[in-house]
């Protein structure tokens, strides 16, 4: 496995939201004041279109996601089988770590 450097990493408490598209999708916004935080890893570590592949932990689950540009901020997506397996609703506060490093596993 390659050398990894971590760019940054941020904890954060913040609530599910969901966004109606072709699919319904369930995220957690970064919050405005860590955002800089993560725009700037963002510069070593995205891969296109301003995603930014991240490791996660919510509620004691780890996994693997990618964050997505919103609005100038970016969104933690929360795919079913995470949300299930630490019991995360629509509407919920969630207590979150996110991790970027330069070169993703």
């Amino acid at each position: 496995m390659p050398d990894r450097t971590l760019l940054t990493d941020i904890a954060f408490a913040a609530a599910i939201v969901e966004w109606r598209g072709p699919a319904p999708f369930h995220f957690v916004a970064v919050p405005d004041a860590l955002v800089g935080e993560v725009h700037y890893a963002a510069r070593l570590a995205s891969y296109g279109w301003g995603c930014v592949p991240v490791e996660v932990t919510a509620r004691g689950v780890d996994f693997r996601t990618s964050l997505f540009p919103r609005d100038g901020g970016y969104l933690v997506p929360l795919k079913a089988a995470v949300r299930r397996e630490a019991g995360i609703a629509l509407g919920d506060m969630v207590e979150m770590r996110v991790r970027v490093f330069d070169n993703p596993a």
